[in-house]
């Protein structure tokens, strides 16, 4: 059964009948919220929320909301439990996906949560209080 033919089925339930008209009215409805949700935009907050899903990316993310304040990359190590080459490439991920930034100081590389990432952070902890 193609998608259409279900659309129409669905259609015809829903409304007790459904013409070749209605159907095309309610695809074009449908490709029409499909391009709104769609873009750069999409891509863009996907990357963010697959380099967020992850333990170690999420954790650094988390230490450097919190620390409110710049940390150099040797000070992760102490405090994940991972290599540091995971660590540097946790943060090179993160950072691409515009989570944090980051500054050469000398021969130290400085990170900090950037605002998205705390927007992030904010609505998750938001949503933990929400009750069902």
């Amino acid at each position: 059964m193609s998608a259409s033919d279900r659309l129409k089925r669905y259609l015809t339930d829903e409304r007790g009948s459904c013409t070749s008209d209605a159907l095309q009215e309610r695809l074009e409805e449908l490709e029409a919220l499909d391009a709104a949700v769609g873009g750069p935009d999409l891509e863009a907050d996907v990357d963010l929320l697959s380099a967020m899903a992850n333990e170690t990316r999420y954790k650094i993310v988390r230490i450097l909301h919190t620390a409110d304040e710049e940390l150099c990359v040797c000070e992760f190590a102490p405090l994940l439990d991972v290599s540091d080459s995971a660590i540097s490439h946790a943060l090179s991920q993160l950072t691409e996906a515009g989570l944090l930034t980051r500054r050469k100081d000398g021969k130290w590389r400085k990170y900090s949560a950037t605002n998205r990432a705390t927007a992030m952070l904010i609505a998750l902890d938001g949503s933990r209080s929400v009750v069902p």
